[in-house]
């Protein structure tokens, strides 16, 4: 695998680093064999005069960002399920001056939003925060697969224990900055629960939620430093159900309809439509029911399935293609098929005009690490028999227009306003995200330096968006062009009001007073 001479870096690593939300990432197939790693060179541009003060900013607000990375990291929960995780931003947020304007946001007992403002009018900015974690990734912090304190098994390998410092405390110094220069304004921070699994942004994005917000900001862990126009793959997730009839597999299995035998039809359909899809395109499934007992013909089964491409049209088409293997596996078994399409995303539009001021901001920040960090990496890169080369420590030129196999739910949001979004490295190079190796180096010193610079970016770029119109209609206009005159129509059915994994402890508590009879008075009878 060759590098690039002038990053250092190579595509394997550009490939691995596509999760990252906007972070210097290429896709597969055509794209990548075409697509230069850096544009033509350009006369390095100045530091932003923002710059200090955000580090200032970020300085007097350390032990914050610190607080939430920490301690989130120490209390890992999946998505859906982060209530120590939101309460822990929450209650910052609150300390430091914020209102909070809602929780359980768009039928999500884990989603918050937060406000601070002064002045009249005045733009509206807001942060992205995420701190869900992941399964299976339970970590301590060394450089080996070590059990997580208290024998844990979730982790924060997708590191959103910073990604979500590094937003919050980034609005906690945007605040320091507006209170100290006066400017007029309002910060407003997103509690996005779940990005994992059914990322709360594209309920608050059907829910109105952005409509006046300026513009939204945001990072992402990554292993490498960077940013560019990179848009991520829209996608689909659907559950495919089928149902059959019971009988003894011994003795009179011809009385049965096997719903397994459907499953396993419809899987075949999907493997065999692979050859006849777009390079572009991804699929992915897995069996989450497949029967009980092998002497019971199963009458129940089934499957969760994935579907993505570079845009909605083409993952509309796919997911009808998808139904209608469904429907003809069910046919030939004499089954029944059920296709519940119960969330979506939308691919995400890169900004033209925030993507070279975020990347002088980047340059800004030092990629500085210790001895020690750097044989951290080393050893985690060791134990996944990795080039034992640490960490990243330059900054990668911005990127040309590319786009990235993953999904991100800030898709949603760059359709209905600029979003501004980089990678940072919070892992060693060649690591891949979801792995041990990021929830070992999000929980020490490597992570720490993560939300602390990364806040310093993302307050930075907001002071300047709070105080440049220009610049704000800059990136209006950017995202107009790339997004066309078509109206938005939300990818989750209009039938789903919450998400569908929720616990259902979490759905009884947060919904015991949608679900309570009305009053007498109002034209309801009681109990």
């Amino acid at each position: 695998m060759s590098a690039d001479i002038r990053t250092g870096i190579d595509r394997r690593t550009l490939l691995a680093t596509a999760a990252s939300g906007g972070v210097a990432a290429a896709a597969g197939g055509p794209v990548l064999a075409q697509a230069p790693l850096t544009p033509p060179a350009r006369p390095a541009a100045p530091p932003p005069a923002s710059a200090a003060a955000a580090a200032t900013a970020v300085g007097d607000s350390r032990d914050i960002i610190l607080r939430i990375s920490r301690e989130v990291w120490s209390t890992p929960e999946l998505s859906l399920a982060e209530v120590k995780s939101s309460a822990i931003h929450i209650r910052e947020l609150t300390a430091a001056g914020f209102q909070i304007v809602s929780t359980g946001t768009s039928g999500t007992p884990t989603a918050f939003i937060a406000e601070w403002g002064q002045g009249k009018g005045g733009p509206v900015i807001g942060y992205l925060p995420e701190y869900d974690a992941l399964p299976g990734l339970g970590n301590a912090a060394e450089p080996r697969q070590t059990p997580a304190p208290a024998g844990a098994t979730v982790g924060h390998g997708c590191g959103h224990n910073m990604l979500g410092a590094g937003c919050t405390g980034a609005a906690v110094a945007l605040k320091r900055m507006m209170e100290r220069a006066g400017t007029a304004g309002t910060i407003r921070v997103y509690g996005c629960a779940a990005e994992e699994a059914e990322g709360v942004k594209v309920y608050m994005v059907r829910d109105g939620l952005f409509n006046d917000v300026d513009a939204a900001l945001a990072w992402h862990p990554a292993p490498v430093a960077g940013t560019g126009l990179i848009r991520t793959s829209a996608s689909n997730k659907a559950k495919v159900m089928f149902h059959g009839r019971t009988a003894h597999a011994g003795n009179s299995p011809w009385d049965g309809r096997s719903a397994l035998k459907a499953a396993e039809l419809f899987a075949h359909g999907v493997n065999l439509m692979r050859e006849h899809i777009l390079p572009s395109a991804r699929i992915h499934y897995i069996y989450e029911n497949a029967g009980v007992a092998p002497n019971i013909v199963p009458d129940f089964a089934q499957m969760w399935i994935v579907i993505r491409d570079v845009d909605r049209d083409k993952v509309s088409a796919m997911t009808d293609w998808v139904r209608q293997i469904a429907d003809g596996a069910a046919m030939a078994t004499q089954t029944r098929a059920e296709f519940d399409l119960f969330f979506g995303m939308h691919d995400l539009l890169p900004n033209d005009a925030l993507v070279p001021l975020v990347h002088r901001h980047m340059a800004t920040v030092p990629l500085d690490w210790t001895a020690d960090e750097q044989a951290f990496a080393r050893t985690c890169q060791k134990a996944m028999k990795l080039p034992e080369t640490g960490m990243a420590t330059s900054l990668l030129p911005p990127l040309g227009d590319l786009t990235a196999g993953a999904s991100t739910d800030v898709g949603d949001v760059s359709y209905v306003t600029p979003v501004g979004i980089f990678g940072w490295p919070t892992l060693p190079l060649g690591v891949s995200l979801h792995t041990w190796a990021v929830t070992a180096c999000a929980g020490m010193s490597i992570g720490d330096k993560g939300s602390l610079n990364t806040a310093r970016i993302l307050a930075g770029v907001g002071f300047d968006l709070m105080t440049d119109a220009a610049l704000r209609q800059a990136a209006k206009e950017s995202l107009q062009r790339r997004r066309g005159d078509r109206p938005f129509v939300s990818p989750i059915p209009k039938s789903r009001t919450r998400p569908l994994g929720l616990p259902p402890h979490l759905v009884k508590t947060s919904d015991d007073e949608l679900v309570a009879p009305l009053p007498a008075a109002q034209g309801a009878s009681s109990k």
